[in-house]
This record gives C-alpha cells, structure tokens and sequence, in this order.
C-alpha cells in the first residue's frame, strides 16, 4: 500500500503568496502527494492578550503577542483560491487544516478539500468535531498533546457525528517544535491502531528524516512533515522543519522502505529463482558405487548443484540400491 506524504506548509509561507506558490512547486519536486497550509482567523483562534508559546518566542526572536505573530501570517480567502490553481497547476494535492467551523466550510465549500485535517489543539472541541463528523469526509486526526482517552472520545464523536470508521487516520504527534528524538514515541502509534482499529499516521514535528520511514514500518499509512525553503527563515516552525532537498530524500526513503516491506506472505522471488540452483544442494556419490551396492551415509553426500535429488529425499535413499554405476560427484538418480 502506498503511503500517503502529506508536505506540511503549514504557517512557513510567512503569509507571502510567492512563498506559497513557490513551496508548492518544492513539495511537487521532492514526490509529495499532498501540499497543507493552515487556514485561520486570528481574532477566532486567539484572545489578542495571550502570550507566545515558549518554542514561538524562541523561534521568531519577537517580544510579541500570539495574536499578533498569527495576524502576519494568515492567508486570505483570495491567497487560498490562488494557492489552490497553484497546486492544480503543478499537480499536487492540496490540503488546509482548518482550526475553527467557518474555515473548514469555507475549505469544503469553495476549495472543494478531500481530506479534512483536525489539528491536535483542536482534538478536545467537541462542537468543531461534531461539525466535521457531520460531513462525512476522510479525517486526519491529530494527537499531540492527547492521553488515550481523549483521542477516543474525538474518534467515537467523530462516528458518532457521522464519519466511517474506515474514513479516520488517526495520527500520532509529538507537538514540541522541534520534538526531541526521546519523546517521539512512535509505538504509540501500533497501540491505538490496536485498541480503536483505525488507520494510522504520523505528524513529524522532528528534524530527522528517518523517523517518518520508521513510522511506515510500524504500519503507518500517512506521513505529514513539516518542511520549508530555509530552515533560517523567521517564524515559528521553520526550525523544526526540513527544507526540500531534505524533504525529498526522506520520501525517496520512504518509497524503497515500501518496496522493502514487500507483502505478509514468504515466497521465492523471482531473482532468488536465478541462484537457487547454485546454492542449494543434490544428493551425490562421495565414492565411487557399482550398480547393486546399497546407498549409505558412507558412499552419498550432498553438494552443490541443486539440480538433481534434493537432500530433504535423503532418507529415502538410503538403504536403496544402486541402479547404475556412479563416480566421485555424479548426482545420484531415484
């Protein structure tokens, strides 16, 4: 099955549309399926008194309010429409988290969105869930920041608001910018899969490039990752992002991990059939034998070709007489 890798934009654009455009065509060249922004009215999401989270403060090097930081980087209805004949035009999937009902509207509605993405600090605002069980659409559900119980009780809101099952990926998140390679915790991943029987993904808020193709081979079946033009951009995530030509080797990784994987099932592969008849082995006279004399562990043995009996027929032939007259290696016939 074909991973799906989702090249979070998310707020790196910087609220630029060139920028935007630009990332699209990046995320478009390193082999991502999906490009995601982030949709969001500042004065909706935020009181305008509350602080910067400490990563934010760190990052954008600015004594400033969050409301104020989010303002510079909003896209407008018309920088969305645009981004999306971008994304059209370069042919790449485009995708937006909306963080409150009238984005998500404007998104289904006029974007014509696929996929709905819940961020993770959405996961416990049951009315927005409610909204976006109701539309019946595939889900992303984010889970940073979330015990177990509260990634269940989104999950059972979202069914029971409407939504399949079957049309939940749920993924598994570390919301720290950068989240440190200690607290990833990607068998979290295997264990909701186990206990709500969903699909799984992950939300990659670290530097490394490896832990996406870990994820895939612990069965995850979305990948999102933060990327951006230059890690030294100001901003908040830019740092906890990978910049394209990073990007596009972890896809590269991601797809031979998929190759890799192959199928649940143990066969011969088709090159393996090339050199089975150079490894493995024929039952073989170790001595010279005249016809009539009894085979034994003294006169066989078993070497390489296997082009003759195999050595799982070995006590079979024992105690059998020769046919014919065998010298030093000759295969031995039944």
């Amino acid at each position: 099955m074909k991973t799906i890798i989702i090249a979070e934009a998310g707020v790196n654009h910087n609220g630029n549309l060139l920028t935007a455009k630009k990332m699209v065509k990046e995320a478009k060249k390193s082999g991502a399926d999906y490009i995601k922004f982030q949709s969001f009215t500042s004065g909706s999401l935020t009181i305008k008194s509350v602080d910067q989270a400490p990563y934010q403060k760190i990052n954008t090097k600015k004594k400033q309010s969050q409301y104020s930081m989010l303002k510079k980087l909003e896209l407008s209805r018309e920088k969305h429409l645009k981004i999306l004949h971008c994304c059209k035009k370069n042919k790449i999937g485009f995708l937006s988290t909306g963080f409150d009902v009238e984005n998500i509207k404007f998104l289904v509605r006029k974007c014509k969105i696929n996929i709905v993405k819940i961020p993770s600090g959405e996961i416990t605002n049951i009315p927005y869930l409610k909204f976006i069980g109701k539309l019946k659409k595939k889900i992303l559900l984010s889970t940073g920041m979330s015990t177990f119980n509260e990634v269940k009780a989104a999950v059972e809101t979202l069914i029971n608001s409407g939504t399949k099952k079957d049309n939940i990926t749920v993924l598994h998140c570390t919301s720290s910018y950068p989240a440190p390679i200690n607290e990833l915790n990607l068998k979290a991943m295997v264990y909701m899969k186990k206990k709500l029987r969903v699909n799984i993904g992950y939300s990659d808020h670290s530097t490394q490039i490896e832990t996406g193709v870990v994820a895939v081979t612990l069965g995850a079946t979305v990948i999102e990752k933060h990327f951006t033009l230059n890690k030294k951009h100001q901003g908040p995530d830019h740092k906890a992002s990978l910049e394209p030509n990073e990007l596009k080797k972890m896809i590269i990784m991601i797809r031979n991990t998929e190759k890799a994987l192959g199928k649940e099932k143990k066969f011969v592969t088709k090159s393996e059939r090339i050199n089975l008849i150079y490894a493995r082995k024929s039952i073989v006279a170790s001595k010279k034998i005249n016809r009539g004399e009894i085979f034994t562990k003294n006169n066989i043995t078993c070497k390489r070709p296997a082009t003759g009996i195999s050595p799982n027929k070995w006590y079979k032939i024992l105690g059998k007489k020769a046919s014919r007259n065998y010298k030093v290696d000759d295969l031995i016939k039944a």
